[in-house]
């Protein structure tokens, strides 16, 4: 296996067990994660404010967890494909596909691009969610 693959499937353990301030520090300073299903100026930068992002999304659920379909990794760019499940403490439940896409720098994070469908998370969240995200969002300074 390859060094970046290594810290990408680290990665993926930190962030499933919730643990945002672990992975922030998977980040270099000027690291990039956005949904390519959202806006193209919604970009989360900086270890700081990705572990803010992705806990305001995945902080309040009762679980989540992936199945990997397959990690790619040639030089420092590290493909995954997985689907991702959700549930909401309000007993709605999801199954995302995604692929990652990471660039990596000097065995930091520097570019994770995820690709995914909108629509199908939308149509399980709760309202209560996404008027969560919408609110501490604009909050945050993050949309």
């Amino acid at each position: 296996m390859s060094a970046a693959r290594d810290l990408v499937e680290s990665f993926w353990a930190d962030l499933y067990r919730r643990d945002f301030e672990a992975v922030g520090n998977y980040f270099a300073a000027d690291g990039e994660y956005t949904d390519m299903p959202t806006p193209a100026d919604d970009v989360a930068r900086g270890p700081a404010q990705i572990a803010a992002r992705l806990e305001l999304g995945l902080g309040p659920l009762a679980s989540i967890s992936h199945d990997v379909r397959g990690i790619t990794a040639e030089g420092d760019t590290v493909v995954t494909e997985h689907v991702e499940h959700w549930e909401w403490p309000s007993g709605e439940r999801a199954s995302l596909p995604f692929v990652s896409m990471m660039q990596l720098r000097d065995g930091k994070l520097v570019r994770w691009w995820d690709y995914w469908d909108l629509g199908t998370l939308m149509g399980a969240a709760p309202a209560w969610w996404v008027e969560h995200i919408m609110e501490e969002s604009a909050k945050l300074g993050l949309r």
